[in-house]
């Protein structure tokens, strides 16, 4: 059956069925929604959101803060903080570091990696190529490092990455500044001690491993993928990467992809895109998720648009977010989304907290047709509704 609403298209046999968590840009609200795009729970915070948020297993949330008065804080992606946040939005930890940007995760052992920026070395920086000249910022061009650290916060391991990375192969775009080598904007660590990274200045993506450092497997380049923000890794050792399309050559406006690509033949197995460029573009927001049935979630950040793609490319569900917020560097009135992230009913950090599916009491057939009972009211929701009514929604 086919169920739509103002700002929500929705396919619920094809659909992967779950609540959507997702971040807008210039929010102190994260917003959990429905496959109706209807709020079945938010987080207000005392803080903007500076990139995603991730529902970690006990029910609490993991997200980034934004810290404006930052030493990188014009840079996009700038966070400063990382706060966990329980179901009520009490902060139940976190860990500040000026440097700190883009991704993280939470590990099994507990420990949390994350991204963040270090200073390339003056040596290392004159020998990488590309890039406009003389657009260091303040003479100094950033590189990544990805850190773990323990609850405690202090530091168990780090990756240095342009102890790692080529000059002479990893080279920036020709049309981006060098105020950063690469941009590291996304990582998931992946089985067998590896992590797999996106590089969106120098337009690629690569794996590298942990107890040495060294990368094992590079794709992309200048003219083959276009600026990517998210990848992913499926189980059948593929990725998957959004490929935000800018500064592509032979495009004046840039065109988005989703790719999927067999790490062992570096082919593409699978792709998304609109043969029309802006049916399908977003040039520096977006993610993706490949969900349990096959299907792929993807976020078109700078529309604030979400939806939902088959293997066969329908797209089974679509919500575009009603919810607009300033922000200093994308203006005063804007629907942004930096990523969003499906979880199943079934998903243990939503037990008890949210709704469960209607549930249908069987009554004497005499009687006429069953009856529906509605779940109780879960906690927080009332007070949810409240708050979406006085903002007009």
């Amino acid at each position: 059956m086919q169920k739509d609403s103002p700002n929500v298209h929705y396919h619920e046999a094809k659909a992967y069925n779950g609540y959507t968590l997702f971040t807008a840009v210039g929010a102190r609200d994260i917003y959990l929604i429905d496959m109706k795009g209807q709020p079945v729970h938010s987080w207000r915070t005392s803080f903007e959101v500076g990139t995603n948020g991730v529902l970690l297993p006990n029910g609490n949330l993991l997200c980034a803060a934004r810290v404006a008065e930052g030493p990188l804080a014009d840079l996009d992606g700038a966070a400063g903080r990382l706060i966990e946040l329980d179901w009520d939005g009490k902060i139940v930890w976190q860990h500040k570091d000026p440097y700190m940007h883009h991704d993280f995760c939470r590990l099994p052992n507990g420990n949390t990696m994350l991204l963040r920026w270090v200073p390339t070395p003056k040596d290392i920086a004159l020998k990488v190529k590309g890039g406009l000249p003389g657009t260091e910022k303040d003479g100094v061009m950033w590189s990544d490092s990805l850190r773990e650290i323990n609850p405690a916060g202090k530091v168990v391991w780090e990756w240095l990455s342009y102890e790692h990375l080529d000059p002479e192969v990893d080279i920036i775009c020709p049309l981006c500044f060098r105020t950063e080598w690469t941009c590291a904007n996304s990582f998931v660590v992946i089985p067998q001690g590896k992590i797999l990274v996106s590089f969106m200045k120098t337009n690629s993506i690569a794996i590298l491993i942990k107890e040495t450092g060294a990368i094992i497997w590079r794709w992309g380049g200048f003219a083959k993928l276009g600026h990517p923000h998210e990848v992913a890794w499926l189980d059948d050792e593929s990725v998957m990467v959004l490929g935000c399309g800018g500064h592509l050559p032979g495009f004046e406006v840039g065109n988005s992809e989703v790719l999927r690509i067999d790490v062992k033949t570096n082919n593409i197995v699978w792709e998304f895109k609109e043969a029309t460029p802006v049916h399908f573009f977003t040039s520096v927001k977006g993610g993706l998720q490949r969900l349990p049935n096959g299907n792929t979630l993807i976020c078109e950040g700078d529309i604030g648009r979400l939806f939902e793609v088959t293997e066969g490319k329908e797209v089974v569900w679509e919500f575009v977010s009603p919810f607009y917020h300033p922000s200093p560097i994308y203006g005063q009135k804007n629907n942004m989304l930096f990523c969003a992230y499906r979880y199943g009913p079934e998903y243990e950090g939503l037990r008890g907290n949210i709704p469960q599916p209607e549930r249908i009491q069987r009554v004497p057939e005499e009687k006429g047709k069953p009856r529906v009972e509605k779940p109780p009211t879960p906690k927080g929701e009332q007070a949810l509704k409240e708050r979406l009514a006085h903002l007009g929604y």
